[in-house]
C-alpha cells in the first residue's frame, strides 16, 4: 500500500507540471467496496488524474446507482466516464452510457477486472492511472458492441446454469470474495456443482439460429475471454471480438463428477481448448442465443459476473457499436 501511495502522489506531481489549459471533463465512479478499495487509494488516483483532467469523483450508493450516475454524465455533455472499481461497476456504466457520445474507460478496483484487462488496460492501479494520464495527449475513440439480456446489457461475458450458479454464491459472501479472490470462486464452483449438479441437475435448451442443443449450462462471450484466473484469461469459444458484431460461446452438454475436472482444467490450460471437450457444444458469428429451462425451474442468470436474478427463459443478443470507449 505503501509503494503504492507514492508512485500514485509521484504521477500526480508529474501530471501538475503538464497541465494544458484545456482540460477534458471526467467523471470517477467509484466502488467504495470494490475487492482492492481503500479511500487513501481513491483521493491519490483522483488527485493524480487531476493533473490532466477536470475531475469530479462520486462513490456509489447502493446498486445501479452507477447507471444514474453515468446517464446524468451523458445527459450533462462530460468528455469521459472512469469506472473505477471492479467488473460490476463497469457493467453499470456501461448500461448508463450506451446510445451516448460520452466514452468509457475504467481503472481495476476489483478482484478480476475483465473488461479491462480487454481493453488493454493495466492492471495494477498505477499503471492504469499513469495510462489515463497518457490518454489526454493521445485521445482515441472507438466504438464496441454491447451484450443484450432483456434491458440489461453485459460488456464481455453472460450465462445461464452452472457458472450463473457460482456466481450467486459468490456474490452473497462478499468478504469472502475480496479476500480470497479466484481462489474463492473456485472453491464455490466445486460445492455449487456437489450440491445442485450431481443428483437431478436442471437442465437447459439453448437455441442457437436453427440448432437447439440440450445442456446444464449456456456460457455467452461478447469478446475474446469469458472470464480470468488470475492473470489467465479462460475462453470458452472463439470467434467474437469486442466490434465484432456477434456472439459466441458453449453449451456444457453435462456435468459429472468425471467431466467437470476435464473440463476444469481444459480451462486453466495454455493449450487445451474448453470447446474439444466431449461434453462441450461451442458456437461462434451468431446474434441471439436462446436458453430455456426445460421442467419450468427458474435458473441463475449472470451478467459480467454478476447474478442478476433467476430465469426461465433468456434472450441474448448483441447491439453493434452501442458504447463508444476510451483506451
Amino acid at each position: 500500500m505503501e509503494e503504492t501511495a507514492a508512485a500514485l502522489e509521484h504521477l500526480a506531481e508529474v501530471a501538475a507540471l503538464e497541465r494544458k489549459p484545456r482540460q477534458r471533463r471526467m467523471l470517477v465512479i467509484v466502488n467504495p467496496y470494490a475487492t482492492t478499495m481503500s479511500d487513501r487509494v481513491r483521493s491519490l488516483v483522483v488527485y493524480a488524474l487531476q493533473g490532466r483532467y477536470d475531475v469530479q469523483a462520486v462513490d456509489t450508493q447502493a446498486k445501479g446507482h452507477a447507471i444514474e450516475l453515468c446517464r446524468e454524465a451523458a445527459h450533462e455533455g462530460y468528455d469521459v466516464v472512469v469506472a473505477f472499481g471492479g467488473d460490476g461497476t463497469v457493467n453499470e456504466a456501461a448500461n448508463g452510457l450506451v446510445g451516448s457520445p460520452t466514452p468509457l474507460t475504467c481503472l481495476p478496483g476489483g478482484a478480476t477486472n475483465v473488461y479491462g484487462r480487454m481493453l488493454g488496460i493495466p492492471n495494477d492501479v498505477v499503471d492504469a492511472t499513469e495510462h489515463l494520464l497518457g490518454l489526454a495527449d493521445a485521445w482515441r475513440e472507438r466504438r464496441v458492441d454491447l451484450g443484450r439480456l432483456g434491458d440489461r446489457r453485459f460488456v464481455f461475458s453472460a450465462g445461464m446454469g452452472l457458472d450463473a450458479s457460482v456466481v450467486e454464491r459468490v456474490d452473497s459472501n462478499p468478504r469472502l470474495k475480496a479476500r480470497f479472490g479466484p481462489w474463492y470462486f473456485a472453491h464455490s464452483a466445486v460445492r455449487t456443482f456437489l450440491a445442485r449438479y450431481v443428483v437431478r441437475p436442471p437442465r437447459l435448451d439453448v437455441t442457437v439460429g436453427d440448432k437447439t442443443l440440450r445442456g446444464v449450462s449456456a456460457f455467452v462471450q461478447n469478446g475474446e475471454a469469458y472470464t480470468y484466473f488470475q492473470s489467465h484469461p479462460i475462453e470458452v469459444a472463439s470467434g467474437a471480438a469486442l466490434d465484432s458484431g456477434d456472439l459466441s460461446g458453449a453449451v456444457l452438454t453435462r456435468a459429472s463428477p468425471v467431466d467437470v475436472p476435464t473440463v476444469a482444467f481444459r480451462a486453466l490450460s495454455k493449450r487445451a481448448e474448453i470447446g474439444r471437450h466431449r461434453q462441450v457444444q461451442p458456437f461462434s458469428g451468431v446474434q441471439e442465443v436462446v436458453v430455456r429451462s426445460v421442467d419450468g425451474r427458474p435458473l441463475p442468470v449472470h451478467v459480467d459476473g454478476d447474478h442478476i436474478g433467476d430465469e426461465v427463459e433468456a434472450r441474448f443478443a448483441v447491439e453493434p457499436k452501442a458504447l463508444r470507449i476510451v483506451c
